[in-house]
């Protein structure tokens, strides 16, 4: 492959294949903005749902070792892709860590920056490198990420990491199909997004003292953007985020996202706003105007799609 071509084909998904023969080829791939080479994985680990969800949607589980799943993710079981996770192993319910990874032999690792990987914790991917473990990380999450810092809106990072893993694993024809079938799903309820004046969301995380919230760079802001809505912390160029109640208030939210936890069950927080001085008042409380939003579907993943559909069902179903 010449040098003149290379500039090209770094264009999309920011990958190509070097020149070798058979299992000797690597696939040049971006991880954020620097480009990797990588072998075939052969016992990945992914870190939380929307990791071991985008490798099983890819039909990559017999490349997939195990997961680990802390707590916030709710069970597995009630994954679309339920029957691929009881065919691995489920290796901590803990946060991710070098020594799981070790354990496990594995040669490539799945998760976000600063959701999964972590300086302060002593897993990121130069430490992976440095050990001879392959690393990928979300698109999305590479926004802060300090060393090759990459932006793309939540969606684009989605498309981005199936096709780069398409490349990693060699199978770029799944992930164009995979991807083709989800951005269709996207059009579809964009296309029947209501005109008119955006209906002000807020996104609930959790938090009492300050409320833990969606900035612009997560999947919710375009869950709520293509279904119709305006994210009232879309405007903040972050990942999540910590805002104030006084803000909140002022923005005067018509509809409260909830994302709901594994151990932090939707009920509680709803109780909490109903009960709160803070939030009591707000319009979309005094309506009741509540929508749950599954852990696994507000991280980037491709529930993401599942989310957008079942909440712009909802917004449609509203009264204004």
């Amino acid at each position: 492959m010449t040098a003149l071509l290379l500039p090209a084909l770094l264009t999309g998904c920011g990958a190509q294949v070097e020149d070798g023969g058979g299992q000797s080829k690597k696939a040049r791939v971006n991880r954020c903005g620097e480009q990797v080479a990588y072998e075939v994985p052969r016992r990945a680990v992914a870190y939380e749902g929307g990791s071991a969800d985008k490798l099983f949607s890819l039909g990559l589980t017999e490349h997939v070792h195990g997961y680990v799943m802390p707590p916030a993710n709710p069970p597995v079981s009630e994954s679309p892709w339920a029957s691929e996770y009881a065919k691995v192993k489920k290796l901590s319910d803990d946060l991710l860590n070098k020594e799981v990874v070790v354990e496990a032999e594995s040669d490539f690792v799945v998760a976000g920056w600063e959701s999964g990987f972590s300086e302060q914790r002593g897993i990121t991917p130069e430490i992976l490198d440095k050990l001879g473990v392959q690393s990928f990380m979300h698109a999305e999450s590479c926004y802060n990420y300090p060393r090759y810092p990459e932006k793309v809106t939540p969606f684009q990072g989605l498309w981005t990491d199936l096709e780069r893993l398409g490349r990693i694993f060699r199978v770029e024809k799944r992930a164009h199909e995979v991807v083709a079938g989800l951005k269709k799903r996207v059009n579809a309820v964009e296309s029947k997004a209501p005109d008119g004046d955006r209906v002000p969301v807020f996104l609930y995380d959790s938090g009492k003292e300050q409320p833990a919230t969606a900035g612009g760079r997560v999947p919710p802001d375009d869950i709520i953007r293509t279904a119709g809505g305006r994210n009232i912390f879309g405007g903040l160029d972050q990942r999540w985020t910590q805002a104030s109640w006084e803000s909140v208030a002022k923005a005067e939210p018509q509809v409260v996202i909830i994302l709901d936890y594994g151990d932090q069950p939707a009920e509680k927080k709803i109780e909490f706003l109903k009960k709160s001085p803070h939030t009591r008042d707000l319009p979309a409380v005094e309506k009741n105007n509540f929508f749950v939003l599954d852990y696994n579907e507000g991280i980037s993943g491709p529930r993401n799609i599942d989310g957008l559909e079942k909440f712009a069902k909802y917004l449609r179903s509203l009264d204004h």
